[in-house]
């Protein structure tokens, strides 16, 4: 309980004094559907994926303490490993979707802590989503857990230069309408549901 507390406590200290700056004041962070994000049970986060920023920004903009499946290699960077570990992120080895991991996320969901996962595993480089794996819809069976599509928009090209000055983009988080989990593991069902995803984020962004 003190841990959770603890958790909690350092999560809003992080995402107020280091997070929001950055999301409101250099990219004019902006959030539409705030209605669908679910304010009582916990509930797994799916989102695109096109910036190592993306966690941070997604958590603070939420507005709820979600824990990212993050790649291990992120925790040894300097200043964004402190900031994703302070906000609940968990490591994941490099395309290994090993028991722990799996465990962990369980854990969380029945602890009534939320949990983000970007659908396609890595950064796309078009910041849509082109490749979806199955592991939100399977963890969305196995826990009996909603699944919320979130869009970021923008956030694969976050700063370009003009004349060697830095222009930043404008950051712009849309919130779908939760969709229901998957009733069996079959790979059908885990399928449509993945293709349902998929398709509310790549909206979403437009």
């Amino acid at each position: 309980m003190k841990n959770a507390i603890f958790q909690k406590l350092i999560y809003q200290l992080v995402s107020k004094l280091f997070v929001f700056p950055i999301y409101k004041l250099v990219f004019q962070g902006h959030l539409i559907g705030r209605e669908n994000i679910p304010q009582k049970d916990s509930f797994i986060m799916v989102s695109n994926h096109g910036s190592l920023l993306d966690p941070p920004l997604l958590g603070h903009a939420i507005g709820r303490n979600i824990s990212f499946m993050a790649k291990a290699e992120l925790f040894k960077i300097p200043f964004l490993g402190f900031v994703i570990k302070s906000c609940g992120a968990y490591p994941v080895k490099r395309g290994i979707a090993d028991k722990n991991t799996i465990k962990t996320a369980c854990k969380k969901l029945s602890d009534n802590n939320s949990i983000g996962i970007f659908i396609d595993g890595t950064r796309q480089k078009n910041g849509r989503v082109n490749k979806p794996k199955q592991g939100a819809a399977l963890l969305a069976f196995k826990n009996q857990k909603l699944l919320l599509p979130v869009a970021i928009i923008n956030s694969h090209k976050l700063i370009k230069f003009k004349f060697c000055i830095p222009l930043f983009s404008k950051i712009v988080i849309k919130v779908g309408k939760p969709i229901q989990p998957p009733q069996s593991s079959l790979r059908g069902e885990l399928n449509s549901v993945t293709m349902h995803l998929q398709e509310n984020i790549n909206n979403l962004i437009g």
